[in-house]
């Protein structure tokens, strides 16, 4: 049986609600956060070697990185499901999605996390850098979803479960998606769907889904 090492509040929140969304049958095992640095516990290192979440054992095979774990466990047991066929040129768009969430927007969120924990927000970097990039990304997807319902077309599939975590994240500063409201109700639509809310049943508190 798949084994999800869920962190809260992290990015393993997206494996729980792909399960959900396929009908997979899994089993948990919970990882706090240190309270003080908000660090997964040093546990997690038994599991895979960087000690982050999400990672995934399947028998024998431990898969850690968001994009990879949803690659695996569309294409081993998806049947065809939350991926178009490569067929046709929305497959471009699903694979292009897919990896976009994580190499191009989330980077320049975990910078202005980074540097806000670290009492910096208001440091060079941040105007001159950060925050264009910011809002250069996510203007772009504003745009982006203005052409179609989710992200690869009018069907939703996993590159919006993917594509969730960092919108998600940039909800938790409210005027960043009031003043977007294709990616308002993006977010307004996913946290609807029945396995979002399943997932939600089973992976405990995670505060992202409040960000809206």
């Amino acid at each position: 049986m798949i084994v999800v090492h869920h962190l809260n509040n992290s990015r393993s929140q997206r494996v729980l609600w792909l399960l959900e969304e396929l009908g997979i049958e899994y089993e948990l095992k919970y990882y706090e956060r240190d309270p003080k640095t908000m660090l997964a516990p040093a546990s997690l290192r038994q599991v895979h070697p960087l000690g982050k979440s999400p990672v995934i054992t399947d028998a024998d095979l431990t898969i850690a990185e968001s994009g990879a774990i949803v690659e695996y466990l569309v294409n081993t047991y998806g049947n065809g499901r939350l991926i178009p066929a490569p067929s046709i040129p929305e497959h471009l768009r699903y694979t292009y999605w897919l990896h976009y969430a994580e190499g191009s927007a989330m980077p320049p969120l975990l910078l202005k996390l980074i540097f806000e924990n670290f009492g910096i927000g208001d440091s060079d970097a941040m105007s001159a850098f950060i925050a264009p990039q910011i809002q250069l990304h996510f203007d772009y997807i504003e745009s982006e979803l203005s052409n179609n319902t989710w992200f690869v077309s009018e069907e939703f599939t996993a590159a919006d479960i993917q594509m969730s975590f960092p919108l998600e994240m940039l909800a938790t500063n409210a005027t960043e998606v009031d003043n977007r409201p294709k990616i308002k109700g993006f977010l307004e639509r996913i946290h609807a769907r029945p396995a979002y809310k399943r997932a939600l049943e089973r992976g405990g508190k995670y505060n992202f889904a409040n960000s809206i």
